[in-house]
């Protein structure tokens, strides 16, 4: 398996199995956005809880230049470290919501 691919395998593990433990009901489902052709993606929350609309990004990660973007986190797991875990070297992740001025004092890619 090419690196890409492993990375793309990765990715899909992290959010499924953070959308197999999401704290949702009948009215608010997880809704995992694979977009392998262009290398996008999500786990989000849509729904209802009462009268109020759910809608929300809980994972955003994307596949640029052959390292991985964290582009947003909303959950308590150091997704980083977990891909790291996993077998992806530091090189290869970036912190993406983060600036690039602040995450040249991280371990990680600065992009």
């Amino acid at each position: 398996m090419d690196k890409l691919e492993k990375y793309r395998q990765l990715v899909r593990e992290i959010l499924t199995s953070h959308a197999e433990i999401a704290n949702t009901n009948d009215t608010v489902k997880d809704e995992l956005i694979f977009d392998t052709e262009r290398d996008h993606y999500q786990l989000a929350y849509i729904g209802w809880r009462g009268d109020k609309r759910i809608f929300g990004a809980v994972m955003h990660l994307d596949i640029i230049d052959g390292k991985i973007w964290i582009q947003y986190n909303g959950t308590e797991e150091s997704v980083a470290e977990r891909l790291e875990e996993m077998g992806v070297p530091p090189t290869d992740i970036v912190i993406g919501f983060h600036s690039s001025f602040k995450r040249q004092f991280t371990r990680y890619a600065n992009n």
